[in-house]
């Protein structure tokens, strides 16, 4: 037995980890595609401490947002790091969202006996983007002002008194000072409450169902993996190489912050909402929406919403292979295409009345040409070979870290260390007069983190290789 292992049991003989609701999973569930929703949680917790941490020094007033946000820029000590990593990880956790729902839906995820953990989570989906509409509001920029009064002017086209009675529990009677207010109410107290009371639920849920069987057969026998530590420590592996991209893409492109909002400068520019909400600002732009009819398509879009959060209770076969379901995964795709063309083709587009004829054109040739080519390979093949749930060759190599766990703990040490140094030596060079000497340090520190993580990545890899041979 392993000092590792030993430690392990200590441990666990102390806090009785493996007593709990923690209990071991499959051995299928070692994959990359199972971990997305808890990769999400783990940024929403990265995004509490950072948000904390700007508390300190922010302001929620129109006269001071601004002022109070370019100070934690400026000058707060890794202030410019620690506001781009909130708003990076606030767009990794819309984009892991957004994943997490495609993977669900192409396996199949939601079928009985998980039909509520699927209402569940798409309930947190739609929490996560109130996250990124009220959030956005918040520095009082021209940009996310313009941004934010375009999203809520789109609530008062909603039919009856459900536009205004929305936009007045969101925004408030309509003064600027109200609306700031509210959304920085709903943005570090309601939603955060919503979402981890929602978070518990499914988390009781997934603990009585456990992880749901790979779409298509599992080869060979399944062993149950012990939560702690492989399964712990598996997920601080790819955490850790998460939270490492996370920060180096924050040092490389720092936050750079819009011009103050004033109505002035918002006369000037082209209001439009951030780029998750992009899709549905594209459609709305048809010309075929202008005026009265924009409440149809708004009304379209809630219903086609609703329909996705209740499919479990319509799509209730026992079939869960994409390769089996081809009306399913042909919509699925179609889905998926047309909100990636909407968002890319609204962000060339601002502020830009799009002809009829164009969005026949592109919405109806994307979903003719994806069915087409649907069609086409169900006719040829049997079953496709998606492999959506079962990584094979490509993660199988994720194994090796249980085997070798000291030149795993080694190495995700050596990551944390060369991303904090990394992280420093990227705040000092953005000073005016850096210290030389601290980024030295830093500097080397970093460097010499990457060179032994490369060797004991090399030594990871020679090892999978003995045992392979």
């Amino acid at each position: 037995m392993s000092r590792v292992q030993k430690l392990a049991e200590w441990i666990d003989s102390r806090v009785g980890l493996t007593t709990t609701m923690l209990r071991p999973g499959p051995d299928y569930s070692l994959n990359l595609f199972y971990w997305l929703g808890a990769l999400m949680v783990m940024v929403f917790i990265l995004q509490g401490i950072t948000g904390l941490l700007m508390l300190l020094h922010y302001t929620p007033t129109v006269s001071q947002a601004y002022a109070s946000t370019l100070f934690i820029i400026n000058f707060v000590p890794l202030g410019n790091v620690i506001e781009t990593i909130h708003l990076y990880s606030a767009y990794s956790m819309i984009l892991l969202a957004f994943m997490h729902l495609m993977r669900g839906y192409f396996v199949s995820a939601q079928k009985r006996p998980r039909e509520l953990m699927w209402v569940v989570g798409m309930l947190m989906g739609l929490v996560v983007l109130g996250f990124g509409l009220t959030g956005y509001l918040l520095p009082w920029t021209v940009v996310s002002k313009s941004a934010t009064d375009v999203t809520i002017g789109m609530l008062s086209f909603l039919p009856g008194q459900l536009g205004p009675t929305m936009k007045f529990l969101i925004a408030g009677p309509g003064s600027d000072a109200e609306e700031l207010a509210r959304f920085f109410d709903l943005h570090i107290v309601v939603l955060p409450a919503v979402f981890v009371v929602l978070l518990v639920f499914k988390m009781y849920m997934f603990e009585i169902h456990g992880a749901a069987e790979p779409a298509t057969r599992v080869k060979g026998n399944v062993r149950n993996i012990p939560w702690f530590p492989d399964i712990f420590l598996y997920f601080s592996m790819i955490s850790g190489v998460f939270l490492a991209f996370l920060i180096a893409i924050s040092a490389i492109f720092p936050i750079s912050l819009p011009p103050q909002f004033t109505p002035e400068a918002a006369a000037l520019s082209t209001p439009q909402p951030e780029w998750y909400f992009l899709w549905m600002y594209q459609i709305l732009k048809f010309s075929v929406f202008e005026g009265a009819w924009i409440a149809v398509a708004l009304v379209a879009i809630t219903v086609l919403l609703a329909v996705v959060i209740l499919i479990p209770f319509f799509d209730t076969g026992k079939e869960r292979n994409p390769a089996r379901r081809p009306i399913y995964t042909t919509l699925g795709v179609i889905m998926v295409v047309e909100v990636v063309v909407l968002t890319v083709w609204g962000y060339l587009t601002p502020g830009q009345v799009i002809p009829d004829s164009d969005a026949a054109v592109i919405v109806a040739g994307i979903a003719i040409v994806i069915s087409v080519l649907s069609r086409l390979t169900y006719r040829t093949r049997n079953q496709v070979q998606l492999r959506l749930t079962h990584g094979g060759s490509i993660f199988r190599f994720m194994n090796t870290p249980f085997r070798y766990p000291i030149l795993t703990g080694g190495f995700v040490l050596l990551l944390a260390v060369s991303s904090a140094t990394l992280a420093t030596s990227v705040n000092l060079l953005s000073s005016p007069w850096p210290n030389l000497s601290p980024l030295a340090a830093n500097l080397s520190v970093a460097l010499l983190s990457v060179y032994f993580m490369g060797a004991f990545v090399k030594k990871l890899a020679l090892n999978r290789t003995i045992q392979r041979g």
